[in-house]
């Protein structure tokens, strides 16, 4: 079984259908920025990045603690492999998205969503 396999199986208490529900309802951390068809494309840095603040977000640790840092950071390694693996393989009909035109209609709906 592949890692990505593993990762989006249903071994945890929610079933692949049902998390793919909650990601689909908007449930997501908000820092965790879609990384698929941009021009120019993805680094690995982002990547990383995004793998770094996923593993943050699950684990409640901003750094973790010196008897955690090889599982944290084992599970930065294996989520960028994983995204990297996911990012190849997607397929889509769409024109790529202006990374700069996305920036601003994030930070347009987060100057509504934080007015006052």
């Amino acid at each position: 079984m592949s890692l990505m396999s593993q990762l989006i199986g249903t071994t945890s208490k929610w079933s692949r259908t049902e998390s793919i529900g909650i990601m689909e309802q908007g449930f997501m951390c908000r820092n965790i920025k879609p990384l698929f068809n941009f021009e120019p494309p993805v680094t690995e840095a982002e990547i990383r990045d995004a793998a770094l603040q996923f593993v943050r977000k699950i684990s409640g640790f901003h750094k973790p603690s010196m008897s955690n840092e090889n599982a944290f950071q084992r599970a930065v390694d294996d989520i960028s492999n994983v995204s990297r693996e996911l990012l190849s393989t997607l397929e889509t009909s769409a024109p790529p998205k202006n990374r700069e035109e996305e920036a601003e209609k994030r930070r347009a709906r987060a100057a509504q969503r934080y007015s006052a």
